[in-house]
């Protein structure tokens, strides 16, 4: 009996193979069509995608067209091949914009370019074009059951854009000694509270704000000193005053305690 199911499920493969075969390489459209559906029916997304790519430009303005593009762009989405199923959701949302699928296209679209994004160190061009598209997606359909993930979608990278701007700020910190310049730094600082007012990382950005501020007012020339020290001790309020109890706060009443020895030079 055993050996009887095996037989029998390798004439199916066999046949399976047979007709893919004899689809990719035939002539005839409404034959390709047909087993690509069957194929991408059985989860065989790879195959029925070679056969999609052959009749795509034949069934442009068919009755069939907006199915099998439909078919063709998930069958992307599902072997991961995301920047290709990104543009076929555009394309296909922009050719039928009274599909039923629309609201569906329009989503996968999106989260192929979330696909897409990279870990926060690398370049964030696809990050950008998916919060684009998200947020897109989030406007033309506001009631859809597919907000809260899209919501979840957009706060994982928007929080990788934080992550990414407040390292750069502390690269800039890093190396503002080796340059003798802390300027990028608290101008990065700045920006990036500016940009994230409500980010976890405030409490870490003002202290180095204030720590690059405090660095390049003691290293200062005498006629620079004395305003950059001033810009110090403005910094270090701004730091208590959002968390008196901040974790900081050693380091920086020491910094403070420099910087008062330094602006009663300046009084005398």
């Amino acid at each position: 009996m055993a050996r009887f199911f095996y037989i029998l499920l390798f004439a199916l493969v066999l046949t399976s193979c047979s007709q893919f075969q004899k689809a990719l390489k035939s002539d005839d459209i409404k034959l390709k069509y047909e087993v690509a559906e069957k194929l991408y029916d059985k989860g065989k997304y790879s195959k029925a995608i070679r056969l999609f790519e052959q009749i795509a430009p034949s069934y442009r303005g068919k009755p069939q067209a907006e199915k099998m593009f439909y078919m063709y762009s998930q069958s992307l989405y599902k072997t991961k091949q995301y920047y290709s199923a990104g543009y076929q959701f555009e394309s296909f949302t922009a050719g039928y914009p009274r599909s039923e699928k629309l609201e569906e296209a329009s989503f996968l679209g999106a989260k192929s370019y979330y696909q897409l994004s990279p870990r926060y160190s690398l370049d964030q061009t696809d990050t950008y074009k998916a919060l684009d598209k998200l947020q897109a997606f989030i406007n033309n359909f506001p009631n859809s059951q597919l907000m809260p993930e899209a919501n979840l979608l957009v706060k994982e990278l928007r929080e990788k854009l934080e992550k990414k701007a407040y390292e750069i700020a502390k690269q800039y910190h890093q190396t503002g000694e080796y340059f003798g310049d802390y300027n990028a730094a608290i101008k990065a600082f700045d920006n990036f509270i500016i940009d994230f007012p409500g980010t976890p990382l405030k409490e870490d950005a003002l202290y180095y704000k204030f720590d690059a501020s405090y660095l390049l007012a003691i290293n200062s020339v005498p006629s620079k000193m004395l305003q950059r020290l001033n810009d110090a001790r403005d910094n270090y309020n701004a730091l208590v005053k959002f968390r008196p109890d901040t974790k900081y706060k050693v380091q920086a009443d020491e910094s403070l305690a420099k910087i008062n020895t330094e602006l009663q030079k300046f009084s005398k």
